[in-house]
């Protein structure tokens, strides 16, 4: 399907972010101000852009909506088609320079929508929790790849070797994120874990990684219930029941389908650590705010707009 064949969707969108975050903004930050690097005095003066904060943010997150697997292609694209709109965009360099310094602001809007999801999950309700690679180059270009070196760790997930960090997510059923970190390649899938379960109570359900008598007992002393899969090699029946409930853990493994394969949060194209986590930030907010309409069209309206 061509973008003018979806162009009335994406709009509609696009106008709904806007609406969502301009109003976010006026709640939380009506005294952020936000303005492009002034030239020194030993250097010419530049153009100036009077592009709003709210535009620019709402920018950075339709960005995962339109399919683009890069910021340069998405930048053509809105010069392209939303030229009108936003008459007074700067050049790219500008622009990925307020995607990166922007990134703080996105992390606020992020934490509020994984606070409001947490507001409207119980004890009751159950937790899933999972981690994902996110690779930075091919492995192959591990040795010779200096953008993320010393952060990046090699390591091995059930895909096999790669070079980067790992996503550890904590959702609940609705696929939506209560918590998450980002670690070096290598961490252990439990300390990623330990990380994120500080205000998560009830039963959390894990694969096979994060079995262990020790976290179990440890997660119970701290009013959790951590219920694994078991490992192969282990002798252990499982009821019914039980299968049941890790057959749910599939939920958290959409939630990465999701983020890869439609919103694309895996990518080696960043030329700075600081490129790098921003796109992964933009990514996850961009994800939760889709989660945050479906969660109200559904309540309201009985619709599931935008990625459904």
């Amino acid at each position: 399907m061509t973008y003018l064949n979806n162009f009335k969707n994406l709009e509609i969108i696009l106008i709904t972010i806007f609406c969502f975050v301009d109003d976010f903004v006026k709640a939380i930050a009506n005294s952020i101000k936000y303005s492009f690097k002034k030239p020194s005095k030993n250097k010419p003066p530049i153009k100036k852009y009077n592009i709003g904060f709210s535009e620019l943010i709402s920018l950075c997150v339709f960005k995962f909506f339109t399919g683009h697997n890069n910021w340069k292609a998405f930048y053509n694209f809105i010069k392209t088609y939303h030229k009108n709109d936003f008459s007074n965009l700067p050049d790219y360099s500008n622009f990925i320079k307020s995607k990166n310094k922007l990134s703080f602001f996105s992390m606020i809007i992020l934490s509020y929508l994984m606070k409001f999801f947490k507001s409207n999950t119980t004890i009751k309700d159950l937790k899933l929790t999972d981690s994902t690679k996110l690779k930075v180059c091919e492995n192959k270009r591990e040795f010779t790849h200096k953008v993320c070196k010393r952060i990046a760790q090699k390591a091995k997930s059930s895909m096999g070797w790669f070079y980067g960090f790992k996503l550890h997510i904590i959702c609940n059923k609705l696929m939506q994120i209560l918590n998450f970190t980002i670690t070096s390649g290598n961490t252990d899938d439990r300390k990623g874990l330990e990380k994120i379960w500080n205000n998560i109570f009830g039963m959390i359900i894990a694969d096979a990684g994060y079995v262990g008598k020790n976290w179990i007992n440890k997660a119970k002393n701290l009013g959790k219930h951590l219920f694994t899969a078991v490992r192969a090699n282990m002798k252990k029946i499982m009821t019914s029941a039980q299968h049941k409930l890790l057959k749910l853990r599939q939920n958290v493994e959409t939630v990465f389908s999701v983020l890869k394969l439609r919103m694309g949060i895996e990518t080696t194209l960043p030329r700075s650590p600081f490129g790098y986590f921003a796109h992964y930030i933009w990514c996850l907010t961009a994800y939760q705010i889709n989660q945050y309409f479906k969660y109200f069209y559904k309540k309201r309206l009985g619709n599931k707009p935008f990625l459904a």
